[in-house]
């Protein structure tokens, strides 16, 4: 798998760099990696607050727990470099779509 998704990435690298060049590839490659630190930074410690606020309400925190997990797996996937992996990093570290990840991890959990 890891291979797979090593080769998807050069491949997607190697096109974007041939329609803008491998300069502004390079740039945005980075610019994508400052968007999900300052994106990683602030969704860990809202996650963070919501796992201390369910403490203090005497709640198990599952939902920010998990949340917390996507966040960090997000996080991981947005400083590998690559196209792929950023997207999906982005993915994890949007609410809309980190809802949908953990509503399947939680359930697949539970069956379990």
């Amino acid at each position: 798998m890891l291979m797979l998704v090593t080769s998807l990435e050069i491949v997607v690298i190697i096109g974007v760099g041939s329609l803008l060049g491998a300069w502004p590839t390079v740039g945005l490659l980075f610019l994508i990696s400052i968007v999900g630190g300052i994106l990683l930074k602030r969704e860990g410690l809202a996650a963070w607050r919501r796992i201390q606020e369910n403490l203090s309400e005497g709640i198990i925190p599952d939902k920010p727990v998990t949340d917390g997990v996507l966040i960090l797996f997000g996080g991981a996937l947005m400083l590998t470099p690559g196209f792929i992996t950023d997207a999906v990093g982005l993915l994890l570290l949007f609410p809309p779509s980190r809802i949908v990840a953990r509503t399947l991890v939680l359930s697949r959990l539970r069956r379990r």
